[in-house]
């Protein structure tokens, strides 16, 4: 009697059937009823083409061996023919890539009588191995041919050079090519006429314009391929990356400095546009003069600009809002801003902040490398458009990393060596990621994930980090604990420090990185000049004023620098603060449309008769008080830039001294990418999705031995059953199975809505409630009468 697939399945024990639901989880999304519907599962071509996306090149050639020596009457082959297919290699490694096989259930079966899962010639190739359909199966002429060897080796090797060609063309696969109808295709149809090749046909095709094809018979492509093994060149195992060997703290150290300046480029970017928002495209995204002002603000290419947009987008620091169209009332333009949590962000520390960019980065489904090319209509991909959107960007940005992280800390390999190890591991989900893969690589050395062409220590806790691998289902890992990965680059960087360096020249040298305080007091006070490891401000007359505008007084600036400065305060930084302050507040405006008042009487005609302010239209009311048409926000501005220092005043007279509002957009949830697949079982988890099955299962076949009155009050057909038992009757039973102590078959509807059929004992029967152990008499269970569809005594 033969066994079917689900009773293999069956046969399996709790560990082997575990260990085939971790290697395809997806065949428990959702929990199937039994093993019956988690076999059916197992041969869908979904579930199948899944499960062999990730085999490595060496199990799929091992798998189209069994394909290919699978016999023409039973479709069965054996461990012994696919050994003898593969030659070139050691046996034991063909075992264990056809136990790879087996047990994910591609092939299963004994080892004598291997069955091939029928999906699998459905989700690939009609030429495994690259090799064509049996001779006898194309053409008569052929597979005479063919079977005569010694003949089939004369025609061979009298094939004409070009003939020959493209026999070993075809020999190496794909089997099939054109016969084209122009003078070049005479050494195709020598070999037509020869029948080693065979024309054949597509049914239901559109004429082809290059001719009909032609295929390559099976025995022809294996006598072609006598040099390098019937399956071709076998490898093993991967290829090993020729990798450079970098010490693990020079990669530390160096992917320490790049986060840094990672996010110091963050930073000046999102400045840049708060200060200078960008409009937002009508096909969505940023402008290319946008980018290109943003990358000299953030002092980096334009790749590296656009990866640090979509990034700071992802992480919820970047957003949209809405503002007025000047000379269009009641128009509004989107603009992108800093959002609110860009302020909150601003204010961690150095490796939280990276934390929060290089997982945006590792989840996000953008793919910032397409940026600037064109799409399929030739036009080009703005940053943060559409067109960048990449529903597998995190799983090929996953994958690159994971190959550096496979290998020994500190190796530095080449990029095309990755992608060659890439495309070994998993050749079929490979396929058509490259630029996904170059990207991922390309980010990561940006964001300093990677130093030196190495993977860093603390990028390798960020990818095991179980935030990131989602490795805590039931969410017991505490979100307010600090990372590994943040913990073991907060050791690598300098310390934030608290002091600075005042020079001489009036230039501010910050040695590290200041602390969230220190650089907001500078950012008010001086001028970036340049940013690094140890950061220069310069102190300046506008610098001076700025701070003033927003409520310093002279002292306060005089304290602040003696506090922070760890060298003595240079005398001229005195006399700039004390001179910018005497001048700072002695003119006053306000609004009339606005006016400028002042005890200074020389002063006030000093800007009267200032040309650089006739604009203005300043008419004198009194010898100290001067009024303007315009509104007082630009009658200070004009006054600044003829170098003044005017301030504002309420209504009481009193000096309106503030800091500017900064502008914001409305705070947006990061978009975190769902898992790319279903999660990996493990531990409990597993353990209770097999006793489900096993329970399912079980139910199932105890509904199957159920009397043919219970299937059919499940609505399941029954020969010759010609009427339903009543609920009545049902009743009836169970109050006598009540009395007597029987068994009694129950059929009822659970809450899920499913039919089922259960074997038990009554107990009581009242409230609305039967009560009634089980078959094994394990456990009570309670059933609602009106859910009792049929009860049977048991015979």
């Amino acid at each position: 009697m033969a066994t079917t697939f689900a009773d293999q399945l069956r046969s399996l024990p709790d560990e082997a059937l575990g260990a085939l639901l971790q290697l395809r989880p997806d065949l428990v999304v959702p929990v199937p009823a039994d093993i019956s519907a988690l076999a059916v599962r197992a041969q869908s071509r979904g579930s199948v083409a899944r499960c062999l996306d990730g085999l490595d090149e060496f199990t799929l050639t091992i798998l189209d061996a069994a394909r290919v020596t699978r016999a023409a009457d039973t479709a069965l082959t054996s461990l012994d023919a696919i050994l003898e297919l593969a030659t070139g290699v050691a046996e034991d490694d063909v075992r264990v890539a056809v136990d790879r096989l087996r047990v994910r259930f591609l092939l299963h079966g004994p080892p004598e009588a291997l069955h091939v899962v029928g999906a699998v010639d459905e989700v690939t190739s009609a030429y495994p191995a690259g090799l064509g359909r049996p001779a006898d199966y194309l053409d008569a002429h052929a597979a005479a041919l063919v079977a005569d060897r010694a003949k089939l080796r004369r025609t061979v090797l009298a094939a004409p050079p070009g003939a020959r060609a493209v026999l070993d063309r075809l020999a190496a696969g794909p089997p099939v090519g054109a016969l084209s109808r122009n003078e070049v295709a005479e050494p195709v149809r020598w070999l037509v006429d020869q029948h080693i090749l065979v024309p054949i046909s597509e049914a239901g095709r559109a004429p082809r314009p290059d001719g009909d094809l032609v295929e390559l018979p099976r025995e022809v492509g294996l006598l072609l391929r006598r040099d390098t093994g019937p399956l071709g060149p076998l490898r093993p195992f991967p290829p090993i990356p020729d990798a450079t060997t970098r010490d693990v703290k020079a990669v530390d150290s160096a992917g320490a400095g790049q986060t840094m300046e990672a996010v110091r480029a963050v930073e000046s970017l999102l400045e840049a546009l708060a200060a200078e928002p960008a409009p937002v495209l009508k096909t969505g995204g940023l402008g290319v003069r946008d980018l290109k002002r943003l990358a000299r603000a953030a002092g980096v290419d334009e790749p590296g600009a656009a990866l640090l947009v979509e990034v700071a987008y992802a992480a919820g620091l970047l957003g949209e809002s809405e503002t007025s169209v000047h000379r269009s009332p009641g128009a509004v333009q989107e603009i992108f801003l800093p959002t609110g949590a860009y302020d909150l962000w601003r204010a961690a520390g150095m490796a939280q902040r990276w934390s929060v960019l290089a997982r945006a980065w590792l989840t996000m489904t953008r793919q910032p490398g397409l940026v600037g090319k064109r799409d399929d209509k030739d036009r080009p991909i703005n940053a943060l458009a559409p067109d960048a959107e990449r529903a597998g960007a995190p799983q090929a940005r996953r994958e690159a990393l994971d190959t550096l992280a496979d290998l020994e800390p500190g190796a530095a390999p080449a990029v095309d060596d990755l992608l060659a190890l890439l495309a070994w591991q998993a050749p079929r989900r490979a396929r058509g990621r490259e630029i996904g893969h170059r990207d991922g690589y390309t980010g990561a050395a940006l964001l300093g994930i990677t130093g030196l062409g190495a993977l860093t220590s603390y990028a390798r806790l960020l990818l095991t980090d179980p935030e990131t691998a989602g490795s805590d289902p039931l969410g017991l890992h505490p979100e307010e604990s600090p990372a590994d990965a943040v913990r073991a680059l907060d050791h690598l960087l300098p310390a934030p420090v608290d002091h600075i360096l005042v020079q001489a020249d009036l230039t501010v040298v910050v040695p590290g990185p200041p602390e969230p305080e220190l650089a907001g007091e500078l950012d008010v006070v001086a001028e970036p000049e340049s940013v690094g490891g140890a950061s220069v401000f310069r102190v300046t007359p506008a610098s001076v004023r700025r701070a003033l505008d927003v409520g310093h007084t002279a002292a306060d600036l005089h304290a602040l620098f003696r506090r922070r400065s760890r060298t003595p305060v240079p005398q001229t930084l005195e006399y700039l603060i004390d001179d910018a302050a005497r001048k700072h507040g002695g003119l006053r405006s306000g609004s009339a449309g606005s006016y400028l008042r002042s005890d200074d009487e020389a002063l006030i005609a000093e800007v009267l008769s200032d040309k650089r302010v006739t604009g203005l239209d300043l008419r004198r009311i009194a010898p100290t008080v001067l009024v303007s048409p315009r509104p007082v926000a630009r009658l200070l501005g004009a006054l600044r830039e003829a170098g003044f220092a005017p301030v504002a005043e309420d209504a009481g007279g009193a000096a309106v001294l503030t800091r500017p509002k900064a502008r914001r957009a409305p705070s947006r949830t990061p978009r975190i990418a769902e898992p790319s697949g279903p999660p990996t079982l493990f531990g409990p988890r597993l353990a209770g999705v097999v006793e489900q099955l096993r329970r399912g299962d079980i139910a199932t076949r105890a509904a199957r031995r159920a009397p043919v009155t219970v299937r059919a009050a499940h609505g399941q057909a029954g020969p010759g059953l010609t009427a339903v038992q009543q609920h009545s009757q049902a009743m009836a039973v169970l109050q006598q199975a009540v009395r007597d102590r029987a068994k009694v078959w129950v059929g009822y509807v659970d809450s899920h809505g499913a039919t089922l059929s259960r074997l038990v004992r009554p107990v009581s029967l009242s409230a609305g409630y039967l009560r009634a152990e089980d078959e094994r008499g394990e456990s009570l269970h309670t059933f609602a009468l009106h859910r009792i569809t049929a009860a049977v005594t048991e015979e």
